[in-house]
């Protein structure tokens, strides 16, 4: 439809051409040089940002920008696409589940405010507790201990008021007036003994673990009344199904309590029978992670045999993981194994199927709480665990090796194979921060919330950066040094003649120099022939 006159086309297109041609056989040697070097030298500063930005983050800025900004903008993600969709699905689930394992849990383990805690404050002045994990606390007590209908008993409506004070002895004297308003009326049949009364004394005012285990015994009579009259009625109205849920969990936490008493006083036998009991009467509280405090006393008791049968009820991949689970299957294989382990023995022949199956444990304990093995290994001073923990953080590592690291310990050879098998974890996984292996990537919010939760006087761990190998680091090095000759010498080619003639000089200045003395020294003759030679 449209005619094009062609000879003006021609003449358009030699006009635009001949420029070009006539500029680029303008163009002199020194031209080229110059954009050599400066091509160099950009080059070589691309390559330093990389390497600081890898050693500061963890990760390469430009695969980063790649994959964050430029690949939607080129149409990399297909929203239509029903395998875009259930990848976009994929990672929004681990994005959840990072979230979930950035979340504080209750440490199952906690040690007694009174009787421990406050002990250490005593002999060495320093506060093992940070204000923030105290805080965390007093919002479970008063999530668990607490309902809406306290205010018509007037022993919990102080008791309420009582895990609200910031003031130890405020919340103790607290303690004392509600079990005082008990007694004054408890010749009616209406009113009980004070239950979460006899558990503030019992956590904060008792200076023993025996006379916390008399307090928790007093809070089990009265939990035990309060919890058979509220089960009666818990189906008469939401109010009263709110009252059965706190006395569910006001009597679960006394038979816990009561427990770890039993297995810090040596009973441990005694110990693991209330704990078998508590999990089989109420196997939906699953939040208290009673297992964690059976499968360290069953540790204790050496009994491994029922150790393996609750790792194979609880390490399921469908339940959440924690370090004593991961860790505790460590052991166990590597028991198996340990004895007999010699790292010398295992390069001349492989390893067996038994010895890569406990590695292979080793590894999945490691990239799921990388802190651990320098506490197990003594490589680093233990503390006292806080009340709370970060799961995959330096809090959980230190509440686990401080139960658990007698029974590393007890089975021979066990930390010689962790000492010779953790850091290969490192070398399977080189950007944790990224991508994960077993478990999905490392959280990066792990760091930030340890700090809150342990005291100021420990360092807290973080996660161990993979440093660059030496080649990248003398690449960037001689890239950024030969650019930059480049460009002086293009500048400056009169006086860099001048330094290099000079540096050569000095360079062989040491050799000029032992070659007179040998010659002063040799006679002339023998110098001759050893030149023909």
């Amino acid at each position: 439809v449209f005619s094009v006159d062609t000879s003006k086309l021609c003449l358009c297109s030699f006009c635009v051409s001949f420029p070009v041609s006539m500029f680029l056989n303008t163009l002199t040697p020194k031209f080229y040089v110059a954009l050599t070097g400066t091509s160099s030298l950009i080059s070589g500063l691309i390559l330093i940002f990389e390497w600081w930005y890898f050693r500061k983050y963890g990760t390469s800025f430009i695969e980063q920008v790649s994959v964050s900004h430029l690949r939607p903008l080129l149409g990399g993600v297909d929203s239509s696409s029903p395998s875009n969709s259930n990848t976009s699905n994929g990672e929004a689930d681990s994005n959840r589940q990072s979230v979930s394992e950035c979340k504080v849990w209750r440490n199952p383990l906690n040690l007694f405010r009174g009787a421990e805690y406050n002990r250490y404050t005593w002999v060495t002045g320093r506060e093992p507790l940070t204000y923030y994990d105290m805080n965390l606390s007093a919002q479970d007590h008063q999530t668990f201990f607490t309902c809406d209908s306290d205010h018509l008993r007037p022993a919990d409506a102080i008791m309420q008021k009582a895990w609200r004070e910031r003031n130890p002895q405020a919340r103790i004297s607290a303690a004392h007036e509600a079990l005082e308003l008990e007694e004054c009326i408890v010749s009616s049949e209406r009113w009980h003994d004070c239950a979460t009364a006899y558990i503030l004394l019992a956590e904060e005012e008792a200076t023993t673990i025996m006379e916390a285990e008399r307090l928790f015994k007093q809070a089990l009579k009265a939990g035990e009344s309060c919890y058979r009259r509220s089960q009666q009625l818990q189906h008469h109205g939401t109010q009263y199904e709110a009252q059965h849920r706190r006395d569910t969990n006001v009597l679960v936490y006394i038979k816990r309590r009561l427990a770890m008493c039993s297995r810090k006083l040596g009973r441990t036998r005694e110990a693991v029978k209330m704990m078998r009991d508590l999990m089989k009467e109420f196997p939906l509280l699953s939040m208290f992670n009673i297992h964690e405090n059976l499968l360290e006393s069953l540790l204790e008791l050496q009994n491994y045999a029922d150790v393996q049968a609750v790792l194979a009820k609880y390490d399921d991949i469908s339940l959440p993981k924690s370090a004593t689970i991961c860790y505790t299957a460590a052991l166990l294989k590597a028991r198996a194994v340990s004895d007999k382990f010699s790292p010398e023995a295992a390069s001349r022949r492989g390893l067996s199927t038994a010895e890569m199956n406990a590695v292979e444990a080793i590894h999945r304990a490691v990239e799921f709480n990388p802190h651990v093995p320098k506490y197990l290994l003594e490589m680093k001073s233990l503390i006292l665990p806080p009340e709370h923990i970060l799961k995959r953080g330096d809090s959980e590592a230190i509440a686990y090796a401080f139960f658990h690291l007698q029974h590393w310990k007890r089975v021979e050879g066990a930390l010689n194979l962790l000492h010779c098998t953790w850091e290969g974890t490192f070398r399977m996984i080189p950007y944790p921060l990224e991508k994960g292996h077993l478990f999905y990537p490392y959280p990066i919010c792990t760091e930030t919330a340890d700090r809150e939760l342990l005291p100021m006087f420990h360092e807290v761990s973080v996660y161990p950066k993979k440093e660059l190998p030496f080649f990248i680091l003398f690449t960037a090095g001689l890239c950024s040094f030969t650019a930059m000759l480049a460009l002086l010498t293009h500048q400056f080619p009169e006086l860099m003649g001048v330094f290099a003639k000079a540096f050569l000089s000095t360079l062989f200045a040491p050799l000029n120099f032992i070659m007179e003395k040998v010659e002063s020294i040799l006679p002339s003759s023998l110098w001759h022939q050893l030149t023909r030679i």
